[in-house]
């Protein structure tokens, strides 16, 4: 297996996501081609001390960075490292891409390029997020700020083929963002898309979900725009900042609290690593004919690691074949339904 990655995307490449790739080839038995400087990139390997075993590298002379407007940058540097790796999926030349560089430019990249499912507008961005009682799949994190009824239903469709495929979950519940948990809550979109989700099949709907309901994992798939998905996922993650800190700053306020904390420290650690959003890797664009990995753009080498896990599992349990599949049975019933309307009428 062949995951192709952006060596040079992210605020520690290419440094971090090389040795992401390299540890990545020793657990996971998997080939990386790595796109970026060539040049730059065997130094920092030399001088790092990073084996290049398994890893290819395809020299790139451009990089799109942070400031670039995103659709603009995909069309203008072609020779950037997320136009040649999308350019590499699309041509079968790898299964799956990996970059931790410009999210705008890697969405505009992988509706153009490497192009949607069947039945699909334009990817949504899904992360996992780590929650009391287990990480919940939280869709769209960003890419859609506004969305039609049909686009949440795809959602769900959506993430719960993935929270099956790649996180193992048998029956994963779906639940639908909204200032209130009863069935009248909410904008006329969110109401429609509240009776269409009751109805759409291969789903396990569960309904409204508020805010402050979110970070106890009850719900396996939240489903929601991209504007209120990016508000929860940086509301969370500050907050998740916030909280460690101050627990961090009780255990050193005083003698008592260091000893408390020496105690602690094996509690602490565990709750850290339970905290950590590197242990999931990246975000998925759900929706992409082939498996794209957004990884965060802080990511070290860990993230990365586990980024290309998740590229891997996507491939091997065929996500982007059973996504389809699942959107074609909605398809089918949507038609069905309208059809039985229409002959009512």
């Amino acid at each position: 297996m062949k995951i192709i990655l952006d060596l040079m995307g992210g605020d520690n490449a290419p440094l971090a996501p090389l040795e992401g790739a390299a540890q990545a080839v020793k657990e996971y038995g998997v080939q990386v081609v790595g796109l970026g400087s060539e040049a730059l990139i065997r130094k920092t390997a030399a001088d790092n001390h990073i084996s290049l075993e398994g890893i290819e590298l395809v020299n790139c002379t451009e990089n799109i960075e942070m400031c670039d407007e995103p659709a603009r940058a995909v069309r203008q540097k072609k020779d950037s490292t997320i136009v040649v790796g999308l350019n590499m999926l699309k041509d079968g030349k790898g299964d799956a891409f990996v970059s931790a560089g410009s999210t705008g430019a890697l969405h505009v990249g992988t509706s153009l390029i490497v192009r949607a499912l069947r039945g699909i507008k334009r990817p949504a961005l899904a992360t996992m997020i780590p929650a009391q009682k287990g990480a919940y799949l939280l869709l769209d994190a960003g890419a859609n700020v506004e969305c039609r009824v049909d686009m949440l239903e795809a959602f769900a469709v959506m993430g719960t083929c993935y929270m099956k495929r790649v996180e193992g979950r048998k029956d994963p519940s779906c639940a639908l963002v909204n200032n209130g948990a009863e069935e009248s809550k909410g904008t006329p979109q969110l109401r429609e898309a509240y009776q269409k989700l009751k109805t759409t099949p291969g789903i396990r709907f569960v309904g409204n979900v508020e805010p402050r309901d979110i970070p106890s994992g009850n719900v396996d798939v939240v489903v929601c725009d991209g504007f209120t998905g990016n508000v929860v996922l940086k509301l969370t993650e500050g907050m998740a900042k916030m909280i460690m800190g101050m627990v961090k700053g009780a255990f050193y306020s005083s003698t008592t609290g260091k000893l408390a904390g020496l105690m602690m420290k094996g509690k602490v650690a565990e709750l850290k690593k339970q905290m950590d959003s590197e242990e999931y890797g990246g975000a998925p664009f759900l929706g992409a004919r082939q498996p794209v990995i957004k990884a965060h753009g802080s990511s070290k080498a860990k993230a990365i690691k586990n980024a290309i896990r998740q590229a891997k599992i996507c491939v091997e349990n065929d996500l982007c074949g059973t996504m389809q599949a699942a959107l074609d049975d909605v398809a089918a019933a949507n038609a069905a339904a309208a059809q039985a309307n229409q002959t009512e009428n």
